[in-house]
């Protein structure tokens, strides 16, 4: 009787960006360390071990964090990096409007490529981007973490199980309130509110919200959008006042292709009173869900209680958090960002079919392009597709 034995393979990754907080934290430490750690990532009949090499600009830094993770290689110099044949994927997680730029000399190098968001500062610099990883024949992804969180991946099965029936509204609501660094140090890099930096909320978040709805709900036909400064100077990490030249609040307002309209509501400037700092409601004639980071409620057409009026001389004392039914959490959970390596990585290796292209990504673009260019002709913009 024949049987098969199971190889072990490393390959070798390049993190680009490796002192900034979401590559050491949620990349190395709750993604690829877990992977290593459990013996590799099974592809086929295959054990797939990580290789790393951090890169960072700090030596002291990359050297520190390489020593707390048990990783024995790292690098201050992103060509000698791109230079080892041993490492074939090139992950790049610094600063945005360096991405383009480095991207370009990695795919050139022949190294598979996956990127946190945005992946381009403009549709056009993406599919630059793109075209040139499909002359190289090189494989790309792009990180899209939030649609694995557990009350949005909840939410999506119950839309694609047909839970809703005909969706009719939605509504997206997402932000806390981040410190002017005056009287309490600012929770988010000074870079975050400077464009030259590529700062501003709607390339940070908004590339999110595409890929959540569209992946949840369905195409987004046209948006309009309105934007605003609500904090106009803060101070940055040496002390130093500085004027925000990006907007920290945004309001959108969608179409999807299949006809319902939702909103989506972020800001820097809000204080939470809502179920969580995230939360994402969806409204059907069979029924309605509203979902958090982790957790997820949902209200039956049978459940639905028959609001007829108001008062405004006495509150009538009504709960409307009765009548919701909260959706069992899962056997197991895994952290968004390794799910997001585990499925770039059999895309690597085996050729599976990736969700998160780097065309999924460049659509994320267009999205906060598209938010733009409503807030600056005050219209609504149509989202065509890539080309």
């Amino acid at each position: 009787m024949g049987f098969s034995v199971m190889t072990t393979r490393t390959i070798g990754i390049i993190l680009n960006g490796a002192t900034g907080r979401i590559c050491s934290t949620q990349h190395v430490r709750n993604a690829l360390l877990p992977i290593r750690d459990a013996g590799g990532l099974t592809v086929g009949g295959d054990k797939v071990v990580p290789r790393l090499l951090l890169v960072g600009r700090d030596a002291d830094r990359v050297a520190a964090i390489a020593q707390q993770n048990g990783i024995a290689d790292w690098s201050t110099d992103v060509d000698v990096a791109l230079a080892d044949d041993t490492y074939e994927i090139f992950f790049d997680a610094a600063a945005t409007h360096q991405r383009a730029a480095v991207l370009t000399k990695a795919i050139a190098a022949g190294k598979h490529i996956y990127t946190e968001k945005p992946v381009a500062l403009s549709v056009a610099e993406g599919l630059r981007l793109l075209r040139a990883a499909e002359a190289r024949g090189v494989k790309h992804g792009a990180v899209e973490d939030k649609v694995y969180l557990p009350g949005l991946h909840k939410l999506m099965q119950l839309a694609h199980g047909g839970y809703f029936g005909r969706i009719v509204n939605f509504r997206l609501e997402f932000g806390w309130w981040v410190f002017d660094g005056v009287e309490v140090p600012c929770q988010r890099p000074s870079w975050n509110y400077r464009r030259a930096g590529g700062g501003g909320l709607i390339f940070d978040m908004v590339p999110h919200w595409r890929y959540v709805i569209e992946d949840i709900l369905g195409p987004i036909r046209r948006i309009v959008a309105s934007a605003s400064t609500a904090t106009p100077e803060r101070i940055d990490e040496g002390g130093a006042r500085y004027a925000v030249d990006v907007e920290d609040t945004c309001g959108i307002l969608v179409e999807l292709a299949g006809g319902a309209r939702g909103t989506i509501l972020s800001s820097w400037a809000t204080r939470v009173r809502r179920d969580d700092l995230l939360t994402f409601q969806v409204d059907g004639t069979q029924g309605s869900a509203i979902a958090g980071l982790h957790r997820c409620w949902t209200q039956s057409a049978a459940a639905t209680p028959k609001v007829a009026h108001f008062s405004v001389n006495v509150d009538l004392g009504l709960d409307y958090r009765d009548g919701w039914s909260e959706v069992p959490a899962a056997a197991s959970y895994v952290n968004p960002y390794r799910v997001g390596w585990e499925e770039y990585l059999r895309h690597v290796v085996a050729g599976t079919p990736l969700r998160a292209t780097l065309a999924a990504g460049i659509r994320d673009v267009q999205l906060a392009e598209a938010c733009h260019s409503s807030i600056r002709e005050d219209k609504w913009v149509t989202l065509d597709a890539l080309s």
